[in-house]
């Protein structure tokens, strides 16, 4: 007696449905990635901001001017000097980022990225 032998596997279609959910996902992280890095950049910035020595001794203006040359190296572009604010604190400066990302999706439809950080900088004294 012959026993039929059953193939297992993916069919045409099932394979062609995983390829284009995985192709999406590819494609949302490809406009995501971006928006992330420049936020990590950002906090680089701000992080490296407050080992300056003197920096919760100095005026906003200058703060503000050196975190933009710190972002000039890492390539920022959707950080604008009306999303930093300072507030002052005991021994220095609160500084706050806050800013936004709009990249397009498909069609009509956008992906945004609103982004919300802050760091003391209180470093008053030189090493």
């Amino acid at each position: 007696m012959k026993t039929m032998n059953t193939q297992r596997g993916m069919t045409l279609t099932s394979f062609l449905a995983v390829l284009i959910v995985v192709a999406f996902g590819l494609y949302v992280g490809m406009k995501l990635f971006p928006m992330y890095q420049e936020y990590y950049s950002v906090r680089s910035a701000m992080k490296s901001l407050a080992k300056e020595p003197g920096v919760g001794n100095m005026e906003p203006a200058r703060v503000q001017d050196l975190f933009f040359k710190r972002l000039y190296i890492n390539y920022s572009e959707n950080v604008k000097p009306a999303n930093v604010k300072f507030d002052r604190i005991d021994g220095g400066w609160n500084m706050k980022v806050n800013y936004e990302v709009r990249r397009e999706l498909i069609g009509n439809l956008d992906v945004v990225g609103k982004f919300d950080t802050n760091q003391e900088l209180t470093r008053a004294g030189v090493d």
